[in-house]
């Protein structure tokens, strides 16, 4: 006798729901995508208890006929696919005719409809896998899907739901997915009579997203604007989506939500490609939220590869990995240029260009001059040569109101400051004869010249706060408050990375040679990787035995002790090897690099390095956060300001 048997169709259906419905959430996922299948305005979904006790799901769809209801009940009865082309190229949410089949087993299960053109419409009972009754009745256009009693004839599968709270949650976040997958449609969720989610179609993503979020600033826009039109990218591989700016708080945990052809998904090559176009804009243990929708042809798409369909493979996933990233990156770079349009205005047209800035006249070598200068940096690309000499300018004072006269001489000491003539940050200076602008109170018979309040970004310095702080009044009338170790380190982050990617960093021969003791690893870091030290501005030589030499460093961090900083980037090298991609290792070596040669904490900076650091920021491409993730600066418009205080 055999002892293969082929198992009973009910005792089969059982057996596919323990893969299909996890959860109550499983059974709403399912419903939804075939109402939106019956390509449905409206759906209404309600549930009782944790979703166990029912589970309600009611749309505006083309219905079924009394013949395609009970063929739905029937595994794998579908009318999305009928070959094995269809297979490959599936357009449809659901195509496998498992879900109906599967959910009647483990439940009591009513299904109601009617069609456009029918006068009546059906309804059939199954109880557990059996059908029960089948009747006509009288019912709206669409269909009514009830389920009662959820795992009734499988306790065991019960024991293992969580709590009412995490199971309801569950049920919300699939609402919510598809509520954006497909913003042009209503959606309405009721738990225990109590309306939770109610959106409207003719409700904008923008706010469905804000509302789903629990977010009211602005989103940064990823792609071809997001659109109701399902098909807005003309079939061709595109990304678009919404994302919240790197230093946005909001309620709770904020999380990425993904789509692909409008079928909400977990992809975690999508998730990386996301941070990977935000890298070096996230703080370390912050992830990137908001939404991503990719669209692709269906054919480079399988989804048939998880039974509840939230897994996914796509053909040429290295390339749809770049374009992900590439996108979020320009968008960040258009939220660069968003932040200028509202901080930086009214710059003076008289603003010198960075083709004159490249033509200063060399540094004098007297000592305030240079620490005056030490804001002047390298070019970006192009016809300028790569090194420009520090500007000279006459000796300055920290920025800070002017005293009233005194009867003695003041003896107020200077703050002593320990930097170097290095050039940081190219900016357009006055001429030389030009005293530096000093803020200060405008007597009442006389306003202050416009020079004074907008030397070449716009704003009008108030003064420094804690030495670490800058504070201005931006053109708008509001309060800008600057983190400058964190702006200028951005700064020269973004120099040193143009420079490494047009060949080599700028490099600075040291007047004494350093040398430094390496272990076995570091000299096989250092053979390893001779191309990129050489390239970040190093020069270094074998000394005998373990001993190394370092002859020039990069110009930028030239008050930086050579050997730290060597060392520092030998063990970037040694850590980041196993854990992350050359990319990233390089772009922490850079940052690490720039981190060490900007100005610091405590640093009192004067009047010209003021100007020279919102100059820079007025004009460059990327400048919000530092590049590790904290941000730059933070804008308080004056609503925010009177409401501080209550005023009108």
């Amino acid at each position: 006798m055999s002892k293969i048997r082929i198992l009973p169709e009910q005792l089969a259906n059982r057996i596919a729901a323990g893969e299909v419905v996890e959860r109550p959430a499983s059974v709403v996922k399912e419903l939804l995508e075939n109402s939106l299948d019956a390509g449905a305005s409206r759906i209404e979904i309600e549930i009782e208890g944790s979703g166990t006790r029912l589970i309600k799901v009611m749309d505006n769809g083309e219905g079924m006929d009394e013949d395609d209801m009970l063929l739905c009940l029937e595994r794998h009865g579908t009318s999305k696919i009928a070959n094995a082309q269809d297979l490959d190229s599936i357009n449809s949410l659901g195509f496998r005719g498992e879900a109906i089949p599967s959910i009647g087993s483990v439940s009591r299960m009513t299904i109601s409809s009617r069609t456009q053109d029918a006068p009546l419409g059906a309804k059939v009972v199954l109880d557990y896998g059996r059908v029960i009754k089948v009747h006509e009745i009288g019912c709206s256009r669409g269909t009514i899907f009830e389920v009662r009693n959820l795992f009734g004839n499988t306790p065991a599968r019960r024991k293992f739901l969580r709590t009412s709270r995490t199971e309801l949650s569950h049920i919300e976040e699939v609402v919510k997915s598809y509520a954006v997958a497909a913003p042009a449609i209503t959606f309405i969720l009721r738990i225990d009579d109590r309306e939770v989610i109610h959106f409207e179609g003719k409700q904008s993503l923008q706010d469905r997203l804000k509302t789903i979020m629990h977010y009211q600033g602005q989103f940064m826009e990823i792609g071809k604007a997001a659109s109701n039109d399902s098909q807005s990218c003309n079939h061709a591989a595109c990304v678009h989506g919404y994302l919240l700016p790197p230093d946005a708080t909001v309620a709770g945990s904020a999380g990425i939500r993904l789509l692909v052809n409008g079928r909400s998904v977990r992809d975690r090559m999508i998730v990386h490609a996301v941070a990977e176009g935000l890298r070096n804009f996230l703080m370390k243990g912050r992830n990137p939220a908001g939404l991503i929708h990719l669209r692709l042809p269906p054919e480079d798409v399988d989804v048939n590869v998880h039974p509840t369909k939230q897994e996914i493979r796509l053909r040429n996933s290295q390339a749809i990995h770049q374009m992900i990233s590439q996108t979020v990156e320009e968008a960040m770079a258009g939220y660069q240029k968003k932040i200028q349009s509202i901080i930086f205005r009214a710059v003076p047209s008289h603003h010198t260009s960075p083709q004159q800035e490249s033509t200063a006249p060399p540094a004098s070598t007297d000592t305030s001059r240079q620490q005056s200068a030490r804001f002047h940096s390298t070019p970006k690309p192009g016809p300028e040569p790569l090194i420009t000499k520090a500007i000279p300018v006459p000796p300055s004072r920290p920025y800070q109101p002017q005293e009233p006269p005194a009867s003695e001489p003041s003896t107020r000491p200077q703050p002593v400051r320990n930097m170097d003539a290095s050039s940081l940050l190219q900016t357009a200076e006055p001429p030389a004869s030009v005293a530096p602008p000093i803020i200060q109170a405008a007597p009442k018979d006389q306003h202050p010249l416009p020079e004074a309040k907008v030397p070449g970004h716009g704003l009008k310095v108030i003064g420094q706060y804690d030495n670490l702080y800058i504070f201005c009044q931006s053109a708008d009338g509001g309060l800008l408050v600057v983190d400058q170790h964190a702006a200028h380190e951005r700064l020269l982050f973004e120099d040193l990375r143009r420079q490494f990617m047009q060949g080599q960093i700028a490099g600075q021969t040291l007047l004494f040679p350093a040398t430094v003791e390496l272990s076995i690893a570091q000299t096989e870091c250092v053979e390893h990787h001779a191309d990129e030290i050489k390239q970040m501005g190093f020069t270094v030589r074998e000394f005998g035995g373990n001993s190394f030499i370092i002859s020039s460093v990069p110009a930028m961090a030239g008050q930086c002790n050579p050997s730290e900083l060597f060392l520092d980037l030998l063990e970037r090298f040694e850590n980041g090897e196993e854990k992350k991609g050359k990319g990233s290792i390089l772009d922490d070596i850079l940052a690490s690099m720039a981190c060490k040669a900007a100005v610091k904490a405590g640093d009192a900076l004067h009047a010209r390095e003021i100007d020279a650091l919102l100059g820079r920021m007025a004009r460059a491409d990327l400048f919000s956060h530092c590049p590790h993730g904290r941000p730059v600066l933070k804008h308080f418009t004056t609503t925010e300001i009177k409401k501080w205080f209550h005023r009108p």
